[in-house]
């Protein structure tokens, strides 16, 4: 993947978290604060949790880090895959914005 690809396909991946976080505010009341700063997304929760999306451009990866701990992902042509095992950035980050706000949400 290019340089080019990979930015195509990560500011898609931060679009997409930015408008199903507008979404979620408007479906539930979960009220996710999001901050958005160059490559980087910052969801804060109500208890004050956080959960940190950002761009690694050298590496072409995206890494994601939350209460649990850090996860970094790559895209394999389909979809963004943990390089550590077999997790997708959209089911991790579901599951980890749903323990941190204490509801269901889903971000696929």
């Amino acid at each position: 993947m290019t340089d080019s690809e990979f930015m195509d396909r990560a500011e898609a991946l931060l679009a997409r978290i930015e408008a199903r976080c507008d979404e979620i505010n408007d479906e539930t009341d979960a009220d996710i604060d999001n901050q958005r700063v160059g490559g980087m997304i910052t969801l804060t929760f109500p208890k004050g949790s956080q959960i940190v999306v950002n761009l690694q451009k050298p590496l072409h990866e995206v890494w994601l880090a939350a209460r649990a701990g850090g996860f970094h992902y790559r895209f394999d042509g389909s979809a963004w895959r943990d390089t550590k095992g077999p997790g997708e950035f959209f089911e991790e980050l579901s599951a980890q914005a749903s323990a941190q706000a204490g509801l269901q949400l889903r971000f696929a």
